[in-house]
């Protein structure tokens, strides 16, 4: 039973995969020219997240700053705190962007739990204050963070009810993105 149980959760999280493959194309592909833009015109790459996704956040950053598959420059990539000393993560998250963001700058946002979506209103409307731009990676079957986001935005949105599978697609969604900045700037690797 428990081997069973096991294996429904590869075949869960492989028929995600495959459900949402299509529909999350062209989101990634908008999404990585946005990095690319925004990274070779000199802007840099703020990652962040509540709770788990602040994980996704850290591991997202350290794959821009180090390298993803093939050796590259680093590039200007770092990963906001949300505990921060004496403030609650949506105000720790937004005193950062306003004290870190630049005109140019993109955030890149990481929630894997679509009810946390009105924390980040104080902290996207920091970066949209500060004239950056923003990608969020977000999942659930609700689009609460929709309405947070301006037209030139970018949601990668996975359909699904369970935080665990979202938190799956969103590993590979960055290593989509870094593969794709990858590509850009130094061709197909073998």
């Amino acid at each position: 039973m428990l081997e069973q149980r096991i294996q429904q959760q590869f075949f869960e999280s492989a028929d995600l995969f495959y459900q949402v493959a299509e529909n999350l194309s062209r989101p990634v592909s908008s999404a990585a020219q946005m990095l690319m833009d925004g990274i070779t015109s000199g802007g840099r790459v703020l990652c962040c997240g509540f709770g788990q996704s602040s994980l996704d956040a850290v591991y997202m950053a350290a794959l821009l700053v180090g390298r993803f598959e093939q050796d590259r420059p680093g590039l200007a990539a770092w990963s906001l705190d949300a505990q921060a000393h004496g403030s609650s993560a949506e105000e720790a998250l937004t005193r950062q962007v306003q004290a870190l963001g630049h005109p140019g700058d993109l955030l890149l946002v990481f929630d894997a739990m679509p009810s946390l979506s009105p924390a980040w209103q104080p902290v996207l409307a920091a970066a949209h204050a500060q004239d950056m731009s923003v990608i969020a990676i977000t999942g659930g079957l609700q689009d609460e963070m929709r309405a947070l986001l301006r037209d030139t935005d970018v949601q990668i949105r996975v359909q699904h009810s369970r935080p665990a599978r979202v938190a799956e697609a969103q590993r590979l969604l960055a290593h989509c993105l870094c593969d794709a900045i990858d590509v850009q700037l130094l061709g197909a690797s073998e």
